[in-house]
């Protein structure tokens, strides 16, 4: 075992020890336009430089850790429309993936979701080039993406296409697409769907959604999604031109994909996919995290795979309390470094209410076992009456771990949050 492995499992055992700094890297500037969504992403040249994105068209850098941050409005001819993805690349490229609204009208225009657009930044965040963009397949529209880079900094991308947002008509599918760059996300290949099973467009427990994509040192693709009460789970060997015929089953999902939760006007459990490319005896295990309702109330719950996916351990739940109290919102992240895994999700474990505090759960064995610490300075009461977005997020390189986070303040505005795991 070396010595850069021991110095980050005492510090991963300390973790406990201290509450983390929180940084509060924006706020709502009103009430008509709230700030949640957010992704987060540590440069993979530069740990110092963070950069953060949240709906609708905000993106956030610093240089400091993310102690403190500039705030700005990321700007596409191809418009920009939530569900914002930031990723990084060895050379330290920072990618923002999201939606589209060419026309500038919204919802009053026709072309709104007709791609995903993907902008790349070569100064940390402080700059984006206009984009390239996939799925571009008007007037089926393009949702719910997420990417993932190689150490040859290719680019795939996963996400849903609907034939009709929204269409009760049984013959309006929804399905998983994957998309590849070559060049820096500036041109992409054509949309793939990946998925055996199709799902309907109502944005429900019978729709497609929740593909984030994973890449091993060797190139090797993974992803899985959420689907009628599943998670299924797909493969390509050959970087993405070609998938498993027959989709793989990693576990059942009790109460579904779509869940209620108190206070939230909506929210999911869809899965994140990961693959541990770490220099450890965890090496090339898949981690698949996900939430549901199988133990009557919902909770955080983890599988892996120790044969490229092919074969799935039994659920096991990440949130260690002993309550029967809701845990949400899950997102989780390997650093490659250690091998270690790291967790976010809102927690209702301390409150007989719908007040939240922030978890962050930790496992250095690949996920046989979890410690859980809040990470939250104080806990916060949602509105339901305030749009929360999908998810939450984390990312961790180098032992540099951030979580990012949505909260309700005082005075009805949403803010975005981060934590120093390490100063």
């Amino acid at each position: 075992m070396n010595k850069f492995w021991l110095l980050f499992s005492a510090f991963a055992g300390c973790l406990a020890c201290a509450q983390p700094k929180n940084i509060r890297i924006a706020q709502s500037e009103n009430l008509r336009r709230g700030i949640c969504e957010p992704s987060i992403v540590v440069n993979k040249k530069n740990t110092k430089n963070i950069v953060a994105g949240a709906i609708l068209d905000r993106v956030f850098y610093s240089f400091d850790g993310g102690r403190t941050w500039t705030a700005d409005t990321l700007k596409s001819s191809y418009g920009v429309w939530g569900d914002p993805v930031l990723i990084s690349d060895e050379k330290g490229h920072i990618y923002y993936f999201h939606l589209s609204d060419p026309t500038g009208k919204n919802w009053a225009s026709a072309e709104i979701l007709d791609r995903i657009v993907c902008q790349r930044s070569e100064d940390g965040g402080q700059t984006f080039n206009n984009g390239g963009y996939m799925g571009f397949a008007h007037p089926k529209d393009q949702d719910k993406q997420w990417a993932v880079a190689d150490t040859k900094g290719r680019l795939y991308a996963t996400w849903t296409q609907f034939d009709k947002y929204g269409s009760a008509n049984r013959n309006d599918h929804s399905n998983i697409l994957f998309a590849r760059s070559e060049d820096g996300g500036d041109t992409w290949s054509k949309a793939l769907q990946i998925n055996q099973f199709s799902g309907d467009c109502l944005d429900g427990d019978q729709t497609t959604e929740g593909a984030v994509p994973a890449v091993d040192r060797e190139g090797n693709l993974y992803v899985s999604w959420a689907y009628d009460h599943k998670l299924y789970f797909d493969r390509s060997t050959d970087g993405g031109n070609t998938w498993l015929s027959e989709d793989i089953v990693v576990a059942d999902q009790p109460g579904g994909w779509d869940i209620e939760i108190p206070g939230l006007q909506r929210a999911n459990g869809m899965p994140v996919t990961l693959v541990n490319n770490s220099n450890t005896p965890y090496k090339n295990e898949l981690y698949v995290n996900w939430v549901d309702k199988r133990e009557g109330n919902y909770d955080v719950w983890f599988t892996k795979s120790t044969d490229q996916g092919n074969t799935w351990a039994t659920p096991t739940r990440v949130n260690d309390d002993a309550t029967e109290r809701d845990q949400f919102f899950s997102w989780m992240d390997v650093d490659d470094s250690t091998g270690f895994l790291y967790c976010v999700f809102y927690d209702r474990r301390n409150h007989d209410s719908t007040q939240t505090d922030v978890y962050l759960a930790v496992s250095e064995d690949g996920g046989e076992s979890w410690r859980n610490q809040k990470i939250s300075r104080k806990p916060f009461t949602p509105n339901p009456k305030v749009f929360f977005g999908d998810y939450n997020h984390i990312d961790a390189h180098k032992g540099v771990i951030r979580p990012i986070w949505t909260r309700y303040d005082e005075g009805g505005k949403t803010s975005i949050w981060t934590a120093l795991i390490k100063e």
